[in-house]
C-alpha cells in the first residue's frame, strides 16, 4: 500500500511526499497540521484532514500514526 501526503500552504502550493499513484491519499492546511497538539486522527474526524482511498486502509494508516508523522515532517520543512 503507498501512501502520498499533500500539505496545502496556499492555493496552488502544495507540499507533497509520496508517489502519485498511490493508494492512500490524505490532504491538510498548514494551518492545521502546525497548531499546537496536532493529531490526524482527530483532525480526520473534525473533517479538516481528508483522505482518498479504501477507508480501511486509510483507518489503519490513522491508527498507527504515520499520518501525523508525515505531516509533521512535511510541515517542519517549511
Amino acid at each position: 500500500m503507498s501512501v502520498q501526503y499533500r500539505l496545502v500552504v496556499a492555493k496552488k502550493d502544495e507540499r507533497v511526499d509520496g508517489p502519485d499513484d498511490a493508494d492512500l491519499v490524505f490532504t491538510a492546511p498548514v494551518e492545521v497540521v502546525t497548531a499546537d497538539g496536532f493529531d490526524a486522527t482527530v483532525e480526520f474526524m473534525r473533517g479538516k484532514v481528508k483522505a482518498t482511498g479504501h477507508s480501511g486502509e486509510v483507518l489503519a494508516a490513522l491508527r498507527l500514526g504515520e499520518v501525523t508523522s508525515a505531516f509533521s515532517r512535511l510541515a517542519s520543512q517549511l
